[in-house]
């Protein structure tokens, strides 16, 4: 049995059962995955999976415990490497980072200037994407840390730890009427064209079910991936905003004014992922407590046994 034999099959799964995909994405060829698949399958006395002529349909159900296994002796080689990577390396190496455009914006420049300060040797990389994709990538090893508002939590190879609670908020140019109301109101909001994330981004689901609540179908007439674009076109005239009060800065957006609407819709947690088992080296929890405090490393070391949150907020 090999190491190279466990990734062809997990990665075989990954790409739903198409060997074609797997052998692109580990840079080898199609016969030869399928080979080693039926090495390893005659090693272990079991079919790992269903087959229809050539091709893999289905996993059975010794495969499923195979594969189970196979993540984990995959997992703990990786973790091998990366302790002894750490101990080898001392204070150098590389962290990825992958943040929703909000978090990495408005939330992270201080905490990304801080770090590199403090670790001038390590290599800090940062993606960004929507909540699926950072959840995809910190659960397939590709990135570190993993920061967002929405999916994560939903993902069960993750461990996910709050990091803060958030509001939305309104915004609207100057001089715009709904700014002399003395409390908004959904109610009043359906009166105007509204501007705001994409259905997977930043709190959007709980801006539609507050509306959903009242019976109101608001006019949204244009969405975005995030607050910038939100502002830019509400500086237009084009109408009112719904973005993330993380995102508005009154010296920053000048000509824009923005309204509270923590009372409007459920407040937002942000959350940061971690790859379930994974080894966590010495500067990955020094960026996890610059960006939140609370999550010292004994905290982050609890979670990461237990499988979930040790930390409420």
């Amino acid at each position: 049995m090999k190491l190279q034999q466990l990734r062809y099959i997990v990665e075989i799964q990954r790409q739903g059962l198409n060997v074609s995909e797997a052998a692109e994405s580990l840079y080898t060829s199609q016969p030869g995955i399928s080979k080693q698949v039926k090495l390893l399958e005659d090693e272990l006395g079991v079919a790992i999976f269903e087959r229809s002529g050539k091709r893999f349909t289905g996993i059975t159900e010794p495969g499923k415990v195979v594969l189970a296994i196979a993540e984990r002796i995959l997992r703990e080689a990786e973790n091998l490497k990366r302790a002894s990577d750490e101990f080898a390396a001392g204070d150098s190496g590389r962290l990825v980072l992958a943040a929703t455009h909000t978090q990495a914006r408005y939330a992270l420049p201080l905490v990304v200037r801080d770090f590199v300060a403090q670790h001038p040797q390590v290599k800090l990389e940062m993606h960004q994407g929507s909540p699926t994709q950072i959840a995809e990538w910190v659960a397939a090893g590709d990135v570190d840390i993993g920061i967002a508002t929405e999916a994560l939590d939903q993902y069960p190879q993750l461990v996910t730890l709050p990091v803060r609670q958030w509001s939305h908020c309104v915004i609207a140019p100057e001089g715009h009427p709904i700014t002399a109301s003395a409390v908004l109101s959904l109610q009043e909001l359906v009166r105007w064209p509204l501007i705001t994330y994409d259905t997977a981004f930043a709190g959007r689901s709980r801006i539609n079910r507050a509306f959903e609540r009242i019976g109101a179908a608001p006019n949204i007439a244009l969405t975005a991936l995030d607050a910038d674009v939100i502002k830019t076109y509400v500086s237009l005239g084009l109408g009112l905003g719904i973005i993330s009060a993380l995102a508005y800065d009154a010296q920053r957006d000048a000509g824009l004014v923005a309204l509270d609407a923590a009372h409007l819709f459920e407040s937002n947690t942000t959350r940061l992922a971690l790859r379930r088992g994974a080894y966590l080296r010495r500067y990955d929890y020094d960026l996890i407590a610059l960006f939140a405090p609370h999550l010292i490393r004994r905290v982050v070391e609890m979670a990461m046994q237990g499988g979930g949150d040790a930390y409420q907020l």
